[in-house]
């Protein structure tokens, strides 16, 4: 046994024990059940800075669904099997199956881990809030049986590098951020802009 099959074995092992914690996980890995909390965080978003918020939303949704289409495409190159289909005694939480044919890479985790690190590369901050998402997210995966974890470890490292490169190509456009206006928390501590 690899121990891929190992790490996933003991991951997958927990699911079946509690059906409150199988739907728990059933639920985080279903993306819908973050658009109530993304509508919110947009309308702050847009609130906050209009123009970056219609920007920086724009290039985000073009990236994610740039990396979905690559994650898929993917799949079809690698060929690697989900476990639930390859392996035997894997413990399914999902009620319809075990999905799509094959795993590498995880979708789940490349996309949000491409929304996280875009999402960090603009905003430090937000990732106290986006990266726990993305360990949950993934996390889920293999608990529900439908990926290896080095699917989801893949999936974080292609997708947070598309993220983050895309960012770091949007900050290089003069026009995202006004430069002239420097905020307080670009600032070294102890500089007073009230001078």
């Amino acid at each position: 046994m690899s121990w891929d099959e190992s790490l996933f074995r003991a991951v997958n092992g927990f699911a079946g024990q509690a059906s409150v914690i199988d739907q728990f996980f059933l639920i985080v890995g279903y993306l819908s059940t973050f658009y109530i909390p993304l509508a919110f965080a947009i309308i702050y978003w847009i609130w906050s800075n209009r123009r970056e918020a219609l920007l920086g939303g724009t290039f985000l949704g073009g990236v994610v669904g740039l990396v979905d289409f690559l994650s898929g495409q993917l799949k079809w190159v690698v060929e690697r099997v989900r476990p639930c289909r390859a392996l035997s005694n894997v413990v399914m939480v999902e009620p319809g199956g075990c999905g799509g044919l094959f795993s590498f890479p995880s979708s789940h985790a490349m996309n949000t881990a491409t929304a996280a690190a875009f999402l960090h590369m603009l905003y430090p901050r937000s990732g106290w809030v986006s990266w726990p998402v993305v360990a949950l997210v993934g996390f889920s995966r293999v608990y529900v049986g439908a990926h290896y974890v080095t699917d989801v470890l893949g999936g974080w490292v292609l997708g947070g590098l598309c993220g983050a490169g895309m960012a770091w190509l949007l900050l290089q456009w003069p026009w995202f951020r006004d430069r002239s206006v420097v905020s307080r928390s670009d600032l070294p501590l102890g500089v007073d802009t009230k001078s």
